[in-house]
Parts: C-alpha cells; structure tokens; sequence
C-alpha cells in the first residue's frame, strides 16, 4: 500500500469533528513559500531603505511585554 493510499484510509477513520484540524494540516504543507518568501524579502528590503531614524530598537522584553508574553524571567 502507497503512502497516499494509506494516508486516505486513515483519513476514513478521522471523526468528521476533526477533519477541520486535518485540512488545516493539509494547506499548511501544500502552501506556496515563496509567496510568504517574497512577502518577508519585500519587508526587509523597506527596513533596509528606510532612514535611521525610522528603525526603532525595540528590546526583547520590551517586544514581550507589547505582545502580552511573559518571557519566565
């Protein structure tokens, strides 16, 4: 039995309420990275165009505490 066979039987067996889980899976690994790639070149290339005075520094805990993570420190 194929790998593709085995994996559609097991997905026969996977109750209809966590199929959702499974698609999401699914898309995550069949998604084109090189939009996402293009998407992270374009953004580092307006940080690296951008004057001096636009970039920031944002400390580790500082960007922790904006986003609501507690760092355990």
């Amino acid at each position: 039995m194929s790998k593709r066979e085995l994996a559609i039987q097991l997905l026969d067996e996977v109750p209809e309420y966590k199929l959702g889980y499974v698609l999401a899976f699914i898309q995550g690994l069949t998604a084109d990275e090189s939009g996402d790639d293009a998407y992270c070149e374009a953004l580092y290339q307006d940080y690296l165009s951008a004057p001096e005075e636009d970039k920031e520094m944002v400390s580790l805990e500082d960007a922790a505490k904006m986003l609501g993570v507690n760092l355990g420190v």
